[in-house]
């Protein structure tokens, strides 16, 4: 019932609307986990990916029939300008998607208070792991904030080399699995959404800034790994359907190598935008811990 509050061709038309079930979704996962799955002895010590299970399992019968119907669309249009136009409803509708994730996962974050880390002791550790590896036992008992980005070309070159490691791995998930690049989509979510609950920690009121924060390269990042995962996801669901044959294998292959060269090119400015752009504005608006 709840997986299916929303069709793929009302969702392209208001995108927005997106946002609202991706609160949904992540807040009755995170309920779930938090007073269901957490009691259970041996269970919470897997919390922080049943957090990421249970959203998959919303939203993928969504996802895969948005995929779907983008296919179709490869099918039906011919034209270039036209196909990326109508495949940027979709990427439009995933990206308020993950936002509603990020938004219910960080004001969970602070709301749980105490029991917080329990929920999100996966994400917390990705954290600490990718921001302290140096001083990994203490940031997970402390939560440590992110220091601040440098902003040369070897971090830049270090960034864009990870995020690209990423995409291609989601290409690859949503290829074998189709839609199954929710996953890593949706762990990504998380672990922003326990980045901004760590910078904010101290309150609700702390919130803006922590996305100014984190969102302002986020977006565009995810936006890429939302390409790649749609190239790959063409290509998958074509096979299914048996569509790769005739003209229809050249203009379906064509499409998805298009979307994965923007995604190539949405990921390197949002590179740049974190080494670069990211630190300025944070510190325009006072947002450094």
């Amino acid at each position: 019932m709840f997986e299916m509050i929303i069709k793929p061709k009302r969702a392209e038309r208001k995108p927005w609307e997106m946002f609202f079930i991706g609160l949904i979704y992540a807040t009755i996962s995170l309920l779930l986990v938090n007073f269901v799955f957490r009691m259970d002895d041996v269970l919470k010590e897997g919390s922080g990916l049943l957090l990421v299970l249970f959203t998959v399992m919303f939203c993928l019968p969504f996802v895969y029939f948005l995929i779907k119907l983008e296919e179709g669309k490869d099918v039906e249009i011919t034209d270039s300008g036209k196909l990326i136009k109508e495949h940027s409803k979709a990427i439009s509708a995933l990206i308020w998607l993950f936002l509603g994730f990020v938004v219910a996962f960080s004001i969970g974050y602070i709301v749980l208070g105490d029991s917080a880390p329990a929920n999100f002791n996966f994400q917390i550790k990705t954290y600490c792991m990718i921001n302290s590896p140096q001083n990994y036992d203490y940031c997970l008992n402390q939560y440590g904030l992110i220091s601040g980005a440098a902003t040369n070309t070897t971090y830049f070159m270090k960034i864009l080399v990870n995020n690209l490691q990423v995409m291609i791995f989601t290409l690859l998930f949503s290829l074998i699995f189709g839609a199954g690049a929710i996953f890593i989509l949706v762990w990504n979510a998380s672990v922003i959404a326990a980045a901004i609950g760590i910078f904010a920690k101290q309150g609700l009121w702390n919130l803006p800034c922590a996305y100014i924060r984190y969102l302002i390269h986020g977006i565009p990042e995810i936006a890429a790994y939302f390409i790649a995962a749609l190239a790959g996801g063409i290509i998958s669901v074509a096979i299914i359907r048996k569509d790769l044959h005739d003209e229809r294998l050249w203009g379906i292959l064509q499409d998805a190598l298009m979307l994965f060269i923007i995604a190539i090119i949405v990921l390197i400015i949002s590179g740049l935008m974190e080494v670069y752009l990211t630190p300025g504005i944070t510190s325009f608006f006072s947002c450094n811990p």
